[in-house]
């Protein structure tokens, strides 16, 4: 785009988790930004390709500059074999509306629960996804809405 402001598909990044152990995720990122996708194997990994995301994008802008003992390691993340947008565990939409005071804030919504919530920094992010994750691992596993039609 030439000066013009990013469209709203810019603004969510739909994240794939497809495995959740012992409270370490692990999935692919889409975005229209990237065309085939990214997978993550860490929350660290998940934070800094999302940052990159931003970073490259320059949307939105970063209140403060990033800091770092040392030069940042290239890019070495492989894109996901599979074209599918929803992860084996869960599937959440970012939207990253901010990044103020070394952070992000922004919202995230839990597409299986169907439950949006407000997050003002990236560690509340991780939160929110991580009680999701631990919501869904205590659910039985046929309490869906398919079960609900069985039990009528």
């Amino acid at each position: 785009m030439q000066g013009g402001a990013w469209g709203n598909e810019y603004r969510t990044t739909i994240v794939c988790v497809d495995e959740y152990q012992d409270s370490v995720l692990s999935g692919r990122l889409y975005h229209p930004y990237l065309p085939e996708g990214d997978s993550f194997h860490s929350l660290m990994e998940f934070f800094r390709k999302m940052e990159d995301l931003l970073d490259g994008m320059q949307f939105p802008q970063s209140f403060t500059a990033v800091r770092s003992f040392s030069d940042p390691p290239m890019r070495t993340g492989r894109p996901p074999g599979a074209d599918v947008r929803e992860g084996r565990c869960a599937t959440f939409a970012v939207r990253v509306l901010f990044r103020q005071n070394a952070s992000w804030q922004g919202s995230v919504s839990w597409l299986e629960g169907s439950r949006e919530e407000s997050f003002r920094s990236a560690l509340e992010l991780a939160f929110l996804m991580d009680s999701a994750l631990m919501a869904k691992r205590s659910l039985p596993t046929d309490s869906g809405p398919t079960s609900q039609l069985k039990n009528k």
